[in-house]
């Protein structure tokens, strides 16, 4: 049952990153400002809050499930799978650094609003998380076929 329990609220996270993802994306755009731009921060919180959530269950999946380490830690998918998630991680540092700053900028003067240039810098990064992300299923389906043993 532990095993069960443990692959659900993987996949249910993954596909909530997923959903944060796009949310981010279709936020981002110029004149976004006010009580949005402080939407947009909560939410980008939340996405840290769940990639370290997939962390710790994908980890518990690893030492805790029924096929247990040393189905993982050999398999060369699964180290291809956790670097995937380690640059998506990596691509999501700066929008989350200008995010902040806007949120700060904005605070200091209520009339703050992003430009089309602004928008466009952190929407590029993105939409290489997404591109990137695409391969973690890809790359846990050909797990889940024995790839990579």
């Amino acid at each position: 049952m532990t095993d069960l329990v443990l692959a659900i609220a993987h996949h249910l996270l993954v596909f909530a990153l997923a959903a944060i993802l796009a949310f981010e994306l279709a936020m981002i755009r110029s004149g976004l400002a006010g009580a949005s731009l402080k939407r947009l921060g909560v939410i980008d919180l939340h996405y840290g809050m769940v990639a370290g959530l997939i962390l710790a269950v994908g980890f518990a999946r690893v030492f805790l499930g029924a096929k247990g380490p040393d189905a993982y830690l050999g398999n060369w998918v699964f180290w291809a799978k956790i670097a995937a998630f380690l640059v998506v991680g990596m691509l999501s540092v700066q929008p989350t650094i200008r995010i902040a700053g806007w949120r700060r900028a904005a605070k200091a003067e209520p009339a703050f609003a992003l430009t089309a240039e602004q928008a466009a810098s952190v929407r590029g990064f993105i939409v290489a998380e997404l591109a990137i992300f695409t391969l973690i299923p890809a790359f846990a389906a050909a797990m889940a076929r024995g790839y990579g043993l």
